[in-house]
């Protein structure tokens, strides 16, 4: 691997505030992000990627390219879920290998965005549909997570099935706060067009990196603090946390190959496709699979695959898409 791309990942300056906030930890600084302020970060993110993509479909049009492409999304969204309950069940429960596999079936926006940034540096385009692939996966891992319980977890009462409501489910997973806001945005940068984006290109766009830079800041705090939780769970959940993603994204280039992805967009699948829910997910599987441990699922999503993931991920991916000429 080109040791220049992963420094040029390293020393991007979002990528070292998350390493300053997990160094906050590490160091018991008494540095603290207000709560209100993480959920407003999260939102404005997904609001400045959305109506960008938004903007840039308008600009670009719809093409058997990009449909091709919001299929492979849904696709992968799907199936990676049903392969990582099958690996999972080997070592965990039902409940807990299909809030995981749901975990690692949906995607994690603030990656997506890292990834974005890393191809601003290199001066590599790539285009605004990716942003509704990203909406797009979201919601089917939500939905196979859940059908895979309901499947296989044959040990529940009659009175607990009568209580399940599918009507709950698919609200949770097409109404969630951040995938409601991510399609939403996509829709107004594609009714506004040119003259939304000159009006909200100084909010979405001058000062998207400063929010970034602190969401990750506090984002490291956050995964400093849940390593622990994966103390007790060996070694097995903390190998599917790395190689998962790996695997996951390997599939996602040699999908992007197939399809005659841009070298710009086959990194964004990748990363799609790697990536891991900390959002989105793990609030469907609290409400919907009570069974399952947070600690896990969450601390796998958010202090294991996310660091790998914007450390070493992104400039592996894109390594190997280079070396298959994608």
């Amino acid at each position: 691997m080109n040791s220049s791309i992963i420094l040029s990942n390293i020393l991007n300056p979002p990528v070292l505030f998350f390493f300053l906030g997990m160094l906050a930890i590490f160091l018991q600084s008494d540095l603290e992000i207000p709560q209100p302020l993480p959920k407003l970060f999260s939102l404005y993110l997904l609001l400045a990627i959305g109506f960008k993509g938004g903007y840039e479909i308008e600009e670009s049009g719809i093409n058997s390219q990009i449909a091709l492409t919001l299929l492979a999304a849904i696709f992968m969204a799907s199936v990676v879920p049903i392969y990582s309950f099958f690996l999972l069940k080997w070592k965990l429960d039902n409940y807990n290998a299909a809030a995981i596999a749901a975990t690692y079936g949906s995607i994690s926006a603030v990656t997506f965005i890292t990834a974005q940034s890393f191809l601003k540096v290199l001066n590599i385009p790539s285009g605004g549909h990716m942003v509704a692939a990203l909406a797009l996966m979201e919601s089917p891992a939500i939905i196979v997570g859940i059908v895979l319980v309901r499947f296989f977890a044959k040990n529940q009462e009659d009175e607990e099935d009568e209580k399940f409501s599918w009507g709950e489910v698919f609200r949770e997973a097409f109404l969630n706060g951040s995938v409601f806001l991510l399609i939403g945005s996509v829709i107004v940068g594609i009714l506004t067009g040119e003259k939304g984006w000159e009006k909200l290109h100084p909010f979405t766009q001058d000062i998207f990196y400063g929010v970034l830079s602190f969401f990750l800041l506090d984002m490291g705090m956050v995964a400093a603090r849940r390593i622990k939780d994966l103390r007790s769970t060996g070694f097995f959940l903390i190998g599917f946390g790395v190689f998962m993603p790996v695997a996951n994204a390997i599939i996602g280039i040699l999908i992007s190959k197939l399809i005659g992805m841009s070298e710009g967009n086959a990194l964004l699948f990748a990363i799609l496709c790697a990536s891991a829910s900390y959002i989105a997910v793990p609030a469907a599987m609290r409400m919907t699979v009570p069974e399952a441990n947070p600690s896990l699922y969450v601390s796998m999503a958010l202090a294991i695959t996310f660091p790998f993931n914007i450390i070493v991920g992104i400039p592996l991916y894109f390594n190997i898409i280079k070396t298959i000429g994608v």
